[in-house]
C-alpha cells in the first residue's frame, strides 16, 4: 500500500469538516461522543461474523478489506458487507465456484428526513465501489442500509457514475493537499460543531481573564473570579 494512501472512512470526516479531518490525521486527536459510540456499536455488530454466510443463492462476507492503489485514487478501507450473488452473466470470484454479481452494503445508524440517503454516505460507498470494481473486475451494485428505518437504499452509481467519480477525485486531491502541507485548516464559517466528537479539542474553552485573580496570585492568595 502506498504511503500516501487515504482511508476511505476519512472521506466523511473531511466532508463534515476539513479541520476535523486534519486534526484526526495530522495531530492524531480523537475523542468519542454518543454519536460515535452508536455508530461503532452498529459496525461492531455487522463485523462480528454473524452476517457472513453462504447458501445456494449467494455468499455474504462482512468486514472485507478493499483497496485501489492507482492514482488519483490511492485509497483503502473495510467494507461492512459484500454479497456475491450467483449470476450467469457475473464475474469469477477467487475461492468461489461459478460466476457472481458483486453487491456492496454499507450500514448507517440514521437515515435523512428529507432525502433517500446522505450524500456523504454515498461518496463513501462509491469509494468502496471503485476498489471492488478493480479487485473483482466487475460493475458492483451498492446499497446503504439505515438501521432506524431498516431499509436498503440503492445508490445511483449506474446513472451518475461520472459525477461521483469526479467528486471523489476532487476530494482526494484536496485531502492530500492538507496532509502534505501539515497545516490544520481554520474552522469554516457556519460550521456546525455540536455533533462533533472532538469539538472540545478543536476549540477548547478558555477561562475568562480575571485581573483580581492575577493580582491575588502575585500575592500568593487564592481569589476566585466569577464568570
Amino acid at each position: 500500500m502506498n504511503e500516501d494512501a487515504i482511508q476511505i472512512r476519512s472521506i466523511q470526516h473531511y466532508l463534515y469538516c476539513p479541520r476535523r479531518f486534519a486534526l484526526l490525521e495530522i495531530d492524531r486527536d480523537w475523542q468519542e461522543n454518543a454519536f460515535v459510540a452508536k455508530a461503532d456499536l452498529l459496525h461492531e455488530h455487522v463485523h462480528d461474523g454473524s452476517h457472513s454466510f453462504s447458501d445456494h443463492r449467494k455468499t455474504v462476507c462482512s468486514a472485507m478489506f478493499v483497496y485501489r492503489e492507482d492514482m488519483p485514487y490511492g485509497i483503502y478501507g473495510k467494507t461492512d458487507c459484500v454479497e456475491f450473488l450467483k449470476a450467469k452473466d457475473g464475474v469469477v470470484v477467487p475461492g468461489l465456484t461459478g460466476t457472481y454479481q458483486v453487491r456492496l452494503v454499507e450500514y448507517k445508524p440514521k437515515a435523512p428526513k428529507d432525502a433517500p440517503y446522505h450524500e456523504t454516505d454515498a461518496i463513501q460507498v462509491f469509494a468502496q465501489k471503485v476498489c471492488a470494481d478493480q479487485i473483482w473486475q466487475c460493475d458492483s451494485e451498492a446499497y446503504l442500509y439505515y438501521a432506524d428505518t431498516r431499509k436498503r437504499v440503492k445508490l445511483p452509481f449506474d446513472t451518475a457514475y461520472a459525477a461521483y467519480d469526479s467528486k471523489l477525485r476532487q476530494l482526494l486531491e484536496e485531502m492530500r493537499a492538507i496532509l502534505e502541507s501539515h497545516v490544520i485548516p481554520a474552522r469554516k464559517r457556519g460550521q456546525k460543531c455540536s455533533g462533533c466528537s472532538i469539538a472540545d479539542l478543536c476549540l477548547p474553552k478558555q477561562k475568562p481573564y480575571c485581573v483580581r485573580e492575577w493580582i491575588d496570585a502575585q500575592k500568593g492568595g487564592d481569589a476566585v473570579c466569577e464568570s
